[in-house]
């Protein structure tokens, strides 16, 4: 009984933690991305017929122009247009292929990057690309292994690109490794690619306040110059993150009921064991109500056991699954795992509750004995 106890607290905790510890996660993936944060992407999410959703069709693509335009709004601090595509990157004898950004100055602070070595990207007319490049962490050390890489150039496609920084070791961020990626400006990805549409526009609002002045004023200078076609997709970070926050907080109450039953079979289990327990205790159950015990104390003494016993069977599920989550905690410490503090009040309350609503025929079988029979034992 006790172990069917502990096993449904143990899941309900042990699941809501990992129910939680992905909404943390993918805040955080979010939040590397920066603060404040908006992404401009070319066409519009709509609907066009057929399956949905569909992208809508892009009448024109995104340029540089469009970007530096939107540095006219107050609400606005940073823009970086985004170019992306892969290349081979090789120095000396040594060649791979890897992942090229194109970018401005602005990508450093929107992105929140750090330097080991070196300098970012100049600022400076974002249309005029310069033969400067910025390496990732990891691809300095493959590409240079402890020599200094400073000064030195590399060839990136069929281009020459002197090395002016190194990036600090960031990690991953939603899926872009930026510790193995070489980022140069975005006119010089635009000719290394031969393609003058950007991927992404990436902003900065001024504050949490002006997220939103800030999308309008997107909305409405992309409209402008695009011949009143409303041709985007603005995402605002918020947006995103709230999304994500429903929804994994939903998942976290799902997988936390599904759990919850096996509380409910402990229940049960708990109910057929004071049943037993009172046909065992006929004698005692006679003795008390001979010597004058009222109804409610034997019934009060009953409810008491079960008690007790759902709440040992749940400080064993709460010390199972903080076991449970210490070691995944150990086996994936990138993976923010923890059991929010409803998850562990809940379990507990539904565990001495069950307990309780379970105990309440037992109790009141034993208390509805007749004292003659009870101490006949029949």
């Amino acid at each position: 009984m006790l172990l069917a106890m502990a096993i449904g607290v143990g899941s309900v905790v042990i699941l809501s933690a990992l129910g939680e510890g992905a909404r943390r996660y993918v805040i955080g993936e979010f939040s590397a991305l920066g603060t404040n944060l908006l992404i401009v992407l070319p066409g519009r999410s709509e609907t066009v017929g057929g399956p949905p959703p569909l992208l809508g069709i892009t009448p024109r693509d995104m340029t540089i122009g469009d970007a530096a335009a939107l540095t006219a709004s107050s609400a606005i601090r940073y823009v970086a247009p985004i170019s992306v595509g892969a290349a081979p990157v090789s120095y000396r004898a040594l060649e791979r292929e890897t992942t090229v950004l194109g970018s401005t100055a602005d990508l450093f602070p929107i992105r929140q990057l750090e330097m080991a070595q070196g300098r970012f990207l100049p600022p400076g007319d974002p249309e005029r690309g310069s033969a400067v490049c910025v390496l990732g962490h990891k691809l300095k050390q493959e590409l240079f292994g402890s020599a200094p890489a400073l000064g030195e150039t590399v060839r990136i496609g069929d281009y020459r690109y002197r090395i002016i920084g190194i990036l600090s070791q960031k990690g991953q961020s939603v899926g872009l490794d930026m510790s193995d990626i070489v980022v140069v400006p975005v006119a010089s990805a635009q000719t290394l690619f031969n393609n003058p549409a950007l991927f992404r526009i990436m902003i900065e609002a001024r504050d949490r306040d002006a997220i939103s002045r800030a999308r309008e004023a997107v909305i409405r200078i992309i409209r402008d110059r695009h011949e009143g076609e409303d041709d985007i997709t603005v995402i605002t970070q918020d947006a995103v993150l709230a999304t994500f926050d429903r929804i994994f907080a939903a998942l976290t109450l799902t997988v936390a009921g599904i759990a919850a039953i096996s509380l409910a079979v402990a229940g049960i289990l708990i109910m057929n064991v004071m049943l037993i327990a009172v046909s065992q205790r006929k004698a005692e159950v006679g003795l008390l109500k001979a010597i004058g015990t009222p109804a409610g104390r034997i019934t009060t003494l009953f409810m008491a056991e079960s008690a007790i016993l759902s709440l040992i069977g749940a400080v064993l599920g709460l010390l199972i699954a903080t076991l449970a989550i210490w070691i995944l905690a150990r086996i994936f410490p990138q993976f923010p795992i923890a059991a929010p503090l409803w998850a562990l009040a809940a379990a507990v309350g539904v565990a001495l509750g069950t307990g309780l609503i379970f105990g309440v025929l037992p109790a009141r079988r034993a208390a509805r004995l007749d004292p003659v029979q009870a101490l006949a034992r029949r």
